[in-house]
């Protein structure tokens, strides 16, 4: 078994309820969320969309507001002035390009104003079941952090991740590194203590060994 299976197999035991974080009830209003949720927690753009969804729920529903009015409804979420443009233009493309139906392949969910490769395969596999492994802040830090990749942008640590796993397992495995960054693995001062995987960790064995050799140091000196 590879480290990367192991580590999968370990977070699915930790996390059995490992699941996406956003609240929607279809594609349009999951690609909305998910252009919000950049640099905002989940809980955060679920607070803002619970009413926005009741109001405007599909995308017909949204061309009848202004991007002045979309940012007065999300300005409780981070950087809302460029999200509402974004999204005010995402939703026109969406009618005039596509029909009014949220694309199902990558390039096309790509070519929509404010949709990154992130965001595009957050849509394709929890809407359509597609395969793909968005990649976020956290999965970067603990993919490059225990050692599951070396790459130095989020693409290039997707493009990693999907050749160490079988398709199928890619969805979960987002929502398993997902939620050890949330809960464990949290970029300052992680749990390392009562972490699962510490045993496979590059950043834990590193740890380990400066500790280590701090304290042999000081023995030494004494």
């Amino acid at each position: 078994m590879t480290k990367m299976e192991k580590v999968y197999e370990l977070l699915k035991k930790s996390y059995p309820d490992a699941k996406c974080g956003l609240n929607y009830g279809s594609p349009f209003q999951l690609l909305v969320s998910t252009m919000l949720s950049a640099q905002a927690t989940d809980k955060s753009v679920n607070a803002v969309t619970e009413d926005l969804y009741k109001e405007y729920p599909d995308m017909e529903s949204f061309l009848k507001l202004t991007q002045e009015e979309i940012e007065e409804k999300i300005k409780k979420i981070g950087i809302y002035k460029n999200k509402s443009k974004n999204i005010y233009n995402m939703v026109r493309v969406l009618k005039e390009k596509y029909d009014g139906e949220v694309p199902r392949n990558m390039g096309d969910l790509m070519s929509l104003p404010g949709v990154g490769r992130k965001t595009a395969s957050v849509v394709l596999v929890e809407a359509f079941n597609i395969p793909a492994f968005p990649v976020d802040t956290h999965v970067y830090r603990l993919a490059r952090r225990i050692g599951l990749s070396r790459g130095t942008t989020a693409d290039k640590v997707s493009d990693e991740l999907m050749t160490k796993l079988p398709k199928y397992k890619w969805h979960l495995m987002h929502h398993l590194l997902i939620t050890h960054g949330r809960q464990t693995c949290i970029a300052q001062n992680p749990k390392c203590e009562i972490c699962s995987v510490k045993n496979l960790c590059n950043y834990y064995k590193s740890e380990s060994k400066n500790n280590l050799s701090s304290t042999d140091s000081k023995e030494s000196q004494n």
